[in-house]
Formats: structure tokens, sequence, C-alpha cells
């Protein structure tokens, strides 16, 4: 078992209108409703997508950016780190240290966190 260790940081917002946008897709891939936004997490080193890791493929959606989906646990919770193909190949908004954990509650409010709050992210 693998655990990611970092703290959660503030985003920009763009995926919480994509995961409602595509909700249907989200949910035939991971079976999770997932809530409409994401926890940001920087990481104390960098984290890459492993190979053959389930995708949502911009094809399948009629988009123009495929998004990795890993599963994974924060705080009891079955969570998915989201981290679009840009961002993996370097060329998008987040580095490789940030990861995006998507679940079906709102993280920030049930669990009280805020800025700086470390956090563990346990990979399946």
């Amino acid at each position: 078992m693998k655990i990611l260790h970092g703290k959660v940081v503030s985003g920009k917002g763009n995926f919480s209108r994509w995961i409602e946008q595509l909700h249907y897709y989200y949910y035939q891939k991971t079976g999770l409703n997932f809530f409409p936004g994401t926890l940001n997490v920087k990481l104390d080193r960098p984290y890459y997508i492993p190979e053959n890791t389930l995708c949502l493929d911009a094809k399948e959606y009629g988009g123009t950016v495929s998004i990795y989906l890993v599963r994974c646990q924060i705080l009891g919770h079955p969570a998915y780190i989201l981290r679009t193909d840009r961002n993996e190949q370097g060329i998008g908004d987040h580095p490789h240290t940030i990861v995006e954990v998507a679940c079906e509650v709102k993280l920030r409010d049930v669990h009280q966190i805020k800025d700086g709050d470390k956090v563990e992210i346990v990979l399946n």
C-alpha cells in the first residue's frame, strides 16, 4: 500500500464545473457520485500516474482533454485522484506535486479542512 503525504491548498475551481458536466461519465467509470469539486493537495514529492490507469478519454465525451482516475482513499472516504493528460505531460496548470482528489462529499466541510492542513492519500 502506497501513501502520499501533503498539505491542502486552494485550487482554481476548474474541476467543479467539469465534474458536474461529466457526472455520467465519471459515475460509469468509478461507481461514485462525485461532489462537484476536488480537494487539491500539494505533495511532499512529485506523483506520476501509473501505467494502465483508468482513464476518461476525451473521445468518450467529445472533449479535448483526457482525465486519469487513480483509485484511492482519503480521510476514510473512497476517492479518486483526477489528473488531466496535460498535467501529467507537464504542460498543464499543475506540477506533478499537486493532485486533485474527488469523492462523494465536500471534504473541506465534512472534516473542517483548511489550507495548510496535512492529509494522507492511500492508493488502492
